[in-house]
């Protein structure tokens, strides 16, 4: 397995981007992105205000004892951009969802800002992003959900291969 992930330079540093295409109209793909019952099958379920400025406690479903993080809302466009801050013990993580209609599916952007810290830890980080991203597409195709263990330790060298020197 390859990684889809790609690293990208930026001015305040550098960002992993993974897309993915989703079978469904762009609705329906948002909906996946923001309802607590629908995010509870790839990721997992929320709790608290989503509002823009508002934040969430994210239960995370598919990690070992199921930690719950807290997610700040940094922007929410309708079926176009969700912008989330992650801030939980040690993790400080920007990231950000975007789609848009391609024909009758919808394809998803995923970019997670990456600080120095973050940077370092791309092999642990890439991999995981790309088991949650399969993990969105077999829920929303109602497939069989993928194992961890395919993307990881699997994909960790290629991540850090991606690195800049």
């Amino acid at each position: 397995m390859e990684p889809s992930g790609r690293l990208r330079h930026t001015v305040p540093g550098i960002d992993l981007v993974l897309v993915r295409s989703l079978a469904l109209p762009i609705d329906e793909a948002w909906e996946f992105l923001t309802e607590s019952h629908l995010t509870e099958r790839w990721f997992g379920p929320w709790e608290g205000d989503a509002r823009p400025g508002g934040a969430v406690r994210v239960r995370m479903r598919f990690e070992d004892h199921e930690p719950a993080i807290r997610m700040q809302i940094a922007a929410c466009e309708p079926r176009a951009r969700l912008a989330l801050h992650a801030i939980e013990d040690g993790i400080d993580w920007r990231i950000e969802l975007a789609v848009e209609a391609d024909g009758d599916d919808t394809l998803l952007v995923f970019t997670h800002h990456l600080g120095p810290k973050e940077s370092a830890e791309v092999g642990e980080i890439g991999p995981g992003w790309e088991y949650y991203l399969d993990l969105l597409v077999a829920a929303t195709e109602d497939t069989e959900r993928p194992g961890f263990d395919q993307y990881y330790p699997a994909l960790r060298e290629a991540y850090l291969a991606l690195r800049p020197e």
